[in-house]
């Protein structure tokens, strides 16, 4: 007498249910009917098996606060410098004894107010009352310097940047010899202002909470290409100074967290 697929498959569950069976994990888990399912009997217990879960903060003290309290013997931390965030992976284990890599805290920089203005300006043509209203927006902030690198109130790089004017003049020459004649043609653009334009706008700001403050030089241009002038400001010495402050981050978590933790630059992905 064959037995059909039905019949097969609840004798099975029957045996299953009556044999109990447990494995040897360390979450406590059996072998159910319904195609001898493994279920996670974890949620039946009083507690967790494990700690396990995610901290996410922009707040630099707050970070290093938790991981210094914990403070769990193999604990690593992977700042990544172009994102500004340092992800700290609590039992990530060894080679020997691997961890599972679900405990972790992870720390976002933001950046201030007018670090943020500083980093989204440089590179924008902007007409003169566009960079006017920048400036008067940011002035606590912000310092102004001549072409001779001399100090200069605000109130007078504002009023310079709003009464700029364009002059164009023309000049040709001719020459003319028995064998030859030339002509050549120059055209010159200036752009002026009833006050002395600013020649740079230095930004001196705090870029994240915890760090110290930068002053960022943003060089004045003037653009004249078109009917009406245009400006632009432009980073001096972006790359480097972006460098700087993520050595910071660094220097200043190290400080703070100490023998809690061991940092290294980079990014670590666990799979």
């Amino acid at each position: 007498m064959s037995l059909s697929s039905e019949a097969i498959q609840l004798i099975t569950d029957t045996a299953l249910v009556a044999a109990g069976k447990a494995l040897l994990t360390h979450t406590p888990t059996a072998i159910l009917p319904e195609g001898a399912k493994v279920v996670d009997l974890e949620k039946y217990q009083a507690g967790r098996s494990r700690f396990r879960g995610v901290l996410a903060t922009n707040s630099l003290v707050d970070f290093s606060a938790y991981v210094t309290e914990r403070a769990i013997e193999g604990a690593r931390g992977f700042i990544n410098q172009d994102d500004m965030t340092c992800t700290l992976i609590f039992n990530l284990g060894t080679d020997v004894v691997p961890g599972h890599a679900d405990d972790r805290a992870v720390l976002r920089l933001k950046p201030s107010a007018g670090y943020k203005a500083a980093q989204e300006i440089p590179g924008r043509a902007m007409s003169q009352k566009d960079l006017s209203d920048w400036i008067e927006d940011w002035n606590t902030s912000l310092t102004a310097t001549d072409e001779a690198g001399q100090p200069m109130s605000i109130v007078k790089a504002i009023a310079a940047v709003r009464t700029i004017t364009i002059k164009a003049s023309s000049e040709s020459d001719h020459a003319v010899s028995e064998t030859r004649t030339s002509r050549s043609a120059m055209d010159q653009i200036e752009a002026t202002s009833k006050e002395t334009l600013p020649a740079a706008l230095v930004s001196s700001v705090v870029p994240y909470e915890g760090l110290s403050v930068r002053n960022i030089t943003l060089r004045v241009s003037v653009i004249t290409s078109g009917v009406q002038p245009m400006l632009k400001l432009r980073w001096v010495g972006e790359e480097v100074q972006r460098e700087e402050i993520a050595q910071e981050f660094k220097s200043v978590l190290d400080k703070h967290i100490k023998d809690a933790a061991k940092l290294t630059l980079g990014c670590f992905d666990s799979k």
